[in-house]
């Protein structure tokens, strides 16, 4: 059974915590336990005030007061809109090394019967973003605490709008990039974290090269001639169109790609016609079509165009094809970076507990980052069997056993001091 602890943010500080002497995994362990209460808090702070992309105030306003209490170097707030960028200045001269960690939460209603349960109505931290945010903090609190040792500098960005920012609206990873979140001083490398919850608490997966998809959103209308049912010579029926389409375009993963390729293509709405005797003049669809590789990716956009008009075309209907200005390319971390870390999350968590994993077809715009510096994306186990705790991202089910947070934190702890060891 988990117990409540207070649903106030805390503001509790290791500053009266000396590092032991010994191994620095001892001594990181030993300043994750310490917080762990207040990462409870944290966590559960965040998931009781969810906001939606681009609404991000009160959580930007909360993480910018806490970085401050750390006494952090520098504070941009209002980056992308409710993003924030702060900076740790190490004792010694080297590199920056970044943490990402992203801010919004999702239409989705709370279900869940927990004391930290949802506050906003229709809105819940069902990806994790409220576990990544507490992990960011805290390993801030912790880094801060070891700044005299730090060979280099520590940037952390808090991204808004990682699902998605409304229509008309612009933001996410790549609009925080285009206003210089990785610039002044210039970011080397960057890391971040996801929640899993097919993966024990107490784990973290890692994966070499392409770790996520790419991910587009496809609108299809199709427009035909509306006429009454019984006279469908007379007419253009979209539905039929559509529903020929619909079959053909799956032939596309079965016959047209490389089986061997990673490709899904799901069309996931469709709305036509207004009445059981009166065939439609238009059909409307939307689905999303996910990639490892772009290459793949640009060939599938281009056999939906051809196989869309041309089926169209042989019926005499009209077809329009468009793609969402937003979209993600392929999350694909990068190898060396990672390798190079291993040994470190080995020595931190020990070797049973990182795990390498298999790439999947979700989507995040960590790629962006990853684009412009060396990335590397892990997963953070959050779920427990034993607890009941499996329910999956994107779920009114989602939940994540808390052990995890100071988990979170050790690993991203680990892969930062090595980084800024390594001097690369």
């Amino acid at each position: 059974m988990r117990h409540p602890v207070p649903t106030v943010l805390l503001v509790v500080s290791v500053f009266g915590v000396a590092f032991a002497a010994g191994p620095r995994e001892d001594r990181i362990a030993k300043a994750a336990a310490a917080i762990e209460a207040q990462l409870v808090a944290t966590r559960r702070d965040f998931h009781m005030h969810p906001e939606l992309s681009n609404r991000e105030e009160r959580t930007s306003r909360v993480i910018a007061a806490r970085l401050k209490e750390l006494g952090f170097d520098d504070i941009r707030t209002g980056v992308s809109k409710h993003g924030i960028v702060a900076l740790l200045k190490g004792g010694r001269p080297g590199p920056v090394v970044a943490i990402r960690a992203d801010m919004d939460a999702l239409p989705i209603e709370e279900t869940m019967d927990v004391p930290y349960k949802s506050q906003n109505k229709g809105v819940k931290h069902a990806c994790g973003h409220d576990v990544h945010m507490s992990v960011a903090l805290g390993t801030a609190e912790v880094l801060s605490r070891m700044r005299s040792e730090l060979a280099g500098n520590v940037k952390f960005i808090f991204q808004p709008a990682e699902e998605g920012p409304p229509e008309g609206e612009d933001s996410g990873a790549d609009r925080m990039i285009r206003e210089g979140a990785l610039d002044n001083p210039r970011v080397s490398a960057i890391f971040a974290l996801h929640t899993k919850p097919d993966l024990e608490a107490g784990k973290i997966g890692y994966v070499l090269g392409a770790m996520l998809a790419s991910s587009d959103t496809l609108f299809l209308r199709i427009g035909g001639k509306k006429v009454h049912a019984a006279w469908p010579h007379q007419g253009i029926d979209p539905i039929v169109v559509s529903a020929e389409i619909i079959s053909a375009l799956q032939t596309i993963r079965s016959r047209r790609i490389d089986p061997v390729e990673p490709m899904v293509l799901t069309l996931g709405s469709i709305h036509g016609g207004n009445r059981h005797n009166i065939i439609a003049d238009e059909v409307r669809m939307e689905g999303t079509l996910r990639t490892h590789d772009e290459a793949v990716r640009e060939r599938v956009m281009s056999l939906i165009k051809e196989i869309v008009n041309g089926i169209a075309a042989s019926h005499g209907a009209t077809a329009e094809i468009r793609w969402s200005a937003r979209s993600n390319p392929a999350t694909k971390n990068n190898t060396p970076l990672v390798e190079a870390t291993l040994p470190a999350w080995r020595a931190m968590l020990g070797e049973p507990n990182v795990i390498q994993v298999p790439p999947v077809m979700g989507a995040e715009d960590f790629a962006y980052f990853e684009r412009a510096v060396p990335g590397a994306m892990f997963w953070l186990g959050v779920g427990n069997r034993a607890k009941g705790i499996t329910g999956a991202l994107h779920t009114p089910e989602y939940d994540v056993d808390e052990a995890s947070l100071a988990v979170g934190v050790k690993a991203m702890t680990a892969a930062v001091l090595n980084y800024l060891d390594r001097k690369p």
